[in-house]
């Protein structure tokens, strides 16, 4: 019975032990999972397709995540969810746990990278932005205008000017800067068609391009939204009259890379297809992309008789209805010019 006695009695403290022990390195993962990762900064990480759970430790200690420990294996086995990681670029934080971590490689939910196309910006604006994007996948640098615009179902292939949305894209590592335009084009052409059916009755736009263009026009002329309309009763007036626009932004644009800042009288006479102080009407595409504001103004222009305007030197313009007072207008923002050296 002793011998009985003795066994159970160490059998038990055998039980007890195996059971302190467990428990004391269920403690060791847990705290393990807990601490905090090796990082002083916020960081993206790449986990690749088809890594397993050794490379993925691998990995980590490669990269300064976590130190090497015979304890990683053990946490995936004590919480296997946390191994269902999924391959992503995922953004982590110097707060961030390493169960957290391993949490957020199972959810899947990436990290969001954005680019900003400011509206009044130009396609080749737009070349240099996503050239220097991070994490997008390149496909733009073979492709030719006329097959980007193929693959864009855009028929007209002269350019893709005015035709791309101004604003902020999220995208995830390895989305392509095509797939980028994509929503750039689809967007414009939705806000562009819902404007145009909602557009003032009677404007001289044979098309919505046109007002395309002219929306284009009035994003290079004005940054205060209070004047976009005014602006743009400017122009519906002149073409109502038959009268060039004479507009600055369409000579720029038509001078492309010879520009240097400063237009020069020789430029105002000089014929481009942009040129509207010698070409009557709207240019042939547009100069900029618009954004909604000022696709709305283009749709929706004030009502008044003003013909001109001019910079008033204070951010906004002096708006007039005749020569005359255009001429009183240009010698007083020419005298503040002289005043202000």
């Amino acid at each position: 019975m002793n011998r009985k006695k003795h066994f159970f009695a160490l059998l038990a403290l055998i039980v007890i032990v195996a059971a302190i022990l467990l428990y004391a390195g269920y403690k060791k993962v847990e705290r393990f999972a807990d601490q905090t990762l090796a990082i002083k900064q916020d960081r993206v990480f790449t986990l690749p397709a088809g890594i397993g759970r050794h490379s993925l430790e691998a990995l980590l200690v490669q990269d300064n995540l976590i130190k090497d420990s015979h304890i990683f294996p053990w946490l995936l086995r004590l919480e296997p969810k946390l191994a269902e990681f999924k391959a992503g670029t995922y953004q982590l934080t110097r707060e961030m746990t390493l169960r957290e971590m391993l949490q957020l490689f199972s959810s899947g939910k990436e990290a969001q990278f954005t680019v900003r196309f400011v509206e009044g910006s130009r396609l080749s604006d737009w070349w240099k932005i996503l050239q220097q994007s991070e994490y997008l996948k390149h496909e733009l640098n073979d492709k030719s205008a006329q097959e980007l615009a193929e693959i864009l179902g855009i028929k007209v292939t002269d350019t893709l000017e005015g035709r791309l949305y101004p604003d902020t894209y999220h995208y995830t590592a390895g989305t392509s800067d095509v797939a980028l335009l994509k929503r750039a084009y689809r967007q414009m052409q939705m806000t562009l068609e819902e404007e145009w059916q909602k557009r003032d009755k009677n404007l001289p736009y044979k098309s919505a391009y046109e007002m395309l263009i002219m929306a284009s026009i009035i994003e290079k002329e004005t940054s205060v939204e209070a004047e976009r309309t005014k602006v743009a009763s400017v122009f519906i007036n002149r073409l109502r009259l038959n009268m060039r626009l004479q507009t600055d932004p369409t000579v720029i644009y038509g001078l492309g890379e010879k520009y240097t800042g400063t237009i020069f009288r020789k430029d105002l006479t000089t014929l481009t297809p942009y040129n509207t102080y010698m070409i009557n009407g709207l240019p042939p595409t547009p100069i900029a992309m618009p954004g909604l504001a000022s696709i709305k103004a283009a749709a929706h222009p004030a009502k008044t008789e003003f013909l001109y305007f001019v910079a008033d030197g204070k951010g906004g313009h002096t708006f007039t209805t005749n020569l005359a007072a255009h001429n009183r207008a240009v010698n007083i923002y020419r005298q503040g010019l002289r005043q202000s050296r």
